[in-house]
């Protein structure tokens, strides 16, 4: 109770004395003067009551909310709270009002990094392991090369060539070390550049629970990043390979490649990429006493082995497409032979970047949510003589 309603409350109990007093003297009227007006302030202490109820409840529930902040900060942070504070955060973008801070804290907190150069949200860490979880599938080649996250914008790794073949010399006991022929290095220069894309949607998305919203951007960002993460693969291993296909017509070319022309120790971890034409081609393929080359593994029953060693991945002729020669009305399929992973290595700065807006162009006139996404990488070639292209003919009827 506050100094103003002790105030008042002493009044009402002088009052009611005084009510009390001209009853007993017999002052009727003036008693009833009297009581109207102890009425009247019991109907502000009342009032004044209230006030203070109302005040001690809004006190309560202020305190009450900075609890739960303070609890909710001290609790892992849910992928559910994340991708709400996410969506939230795109919300208040296309609505243009300032961003939640309890929403701003969970998505520092689960981000790698706090700040974009470009503007727009960094995607936490936990959404983009669930895009990357999304996006692997037979097509995706990023599965099948070396990944080397990087944290600056460029760099460069050296390796040593055929380092496996320069072996160290004998040294005599108390002898000296001597100087071994000078090994030969290759340098290999990364730069992190941006790639992304907008997708249109209508802004009735946002009406949607935050649920189906984060489960819609994180499948269409994980299929456009597999497909650039993907062409940027293929031309990489274009620029290996490129003036040194190898023909490839029947059963003994395909040995070639695998018992000559790629290194022993590539051999033992290759594999085989080729699309649609160039798997119908393999998978038809026979020895000499009839039997299909192409075998199931009987390790993975989804999986096919050439010579029972190498697995055979097969991609859509979307991804890897048949090179078509008018001229000479032929089909040329691709394979690719040996290992990725020693081949190609893509870096990846792991620092993807979203935001939305309903004022980008044709978005503002047709009610449209604009959608903005970043991914920043480098594919390089590192061990030419890890892989090889194989090129499978065939005329075509004219």
């Amino acid at each position: 109770m506050n100094e103003e309603m002790r105030k008042k409350l002493a009044e009402i109990n002088a009052t009611k004395a005084e009510v009390r007093q001209l009853i007993a003297d017999g002052r009727l009227d003036e008693a009833e003067s009297k009581k109207a007006e102890l009425d009247a302030l019991q109907r502000a202490f009342n009032l004044l009551l209230s006030m203070e109820d109302e005040d001690e409840a809004a006190a309560q529930a202020q305190t009450k909310k900075k609890q739960e902040l303070h609890d909710e900060k001290q609790q892992p942070r849910t992928f559910a709270r994340i991708g709400q504070a996410v969506v939230n955060a795109l919300g208040a973008a296309v609505s243009r009002r300032k961003m939640d801070e309890t929403d701003r804290q969970i998505i520092q907190d689960a981000m790698k990094e706090n700040s974009d150069p470009d503007g727009g949200l960094t995607v936490p860490q936990d959404i983009q392991t669930r895009i990357k979880e999304l996006r692997r599938s037979d097509d995706n080649l990023e599965q099948y090369v070396n990944v080397e996250p990087v944290k600056t914008m460029s760099g460069s790794r050296v390796i040593e060539k055929e380092a496996d073949t320069t072996a160290w010399p004998e040294i005599d006991e108390n002898g000296e070390f001597t100087e071994v022929d000078t090994p030969q290095f290759a340098k290999i220069a990364y730069k992190i550049t941006k790639k992304g894309g907008k997708m249109l949607c209508s802004l009735e998305l946002l009406a949607d629970t935050a649920e189906n919203i984060l489960a819609y951007l994180m499948k269409w960002i994980a299929k456009k990043t597999r497909a650039t993460r993907n062409a940027k693969i293929l031309a990489c291993v274009d620029k290996i390979t490129t003036g040194k296909e190898v023909a490839v017509t029947d059963l003994d070319s395909l040995k070639d490649i695998f018992n000559v022309m790629l290194d022993p120790a590539i051999t033992v971890s290759s594999g085989v990429w080729t699309n649609q034409d160039g798997f119908n081609w393999l998978d038809k393929l026979k020895d000499k006493d009839g039997s299909y080359i192409l075998q199931p593994d009987p390790t993975n029953a989804t999986r096919t082995l050439l010579f029972g060693k190498y697995p055979v991945h097969k991609l859509s002729n979307k991804v890897l497409k048949t090179a078509v020669d008018g001229s000479q009305n032929t089909n040329k399929y691709p394979l690719i032979c040996g290992d990725l992973s020693e081949a190609v290595t893509l870096f990846d700065r792991e620092f993807m970047t979203i935001e939305s807006s309903k004022e980008a162009g044709s978005a503002w006139d047709k009610d449209q949510l604009a959608v903005k996404v970043r991914d920043r990488f480098d594919v390089q070639p590192v061990d030419t003589a890890a892989i090889i292209k194989g090129q499978i003919t065939v005329t075509v009827a004219g």
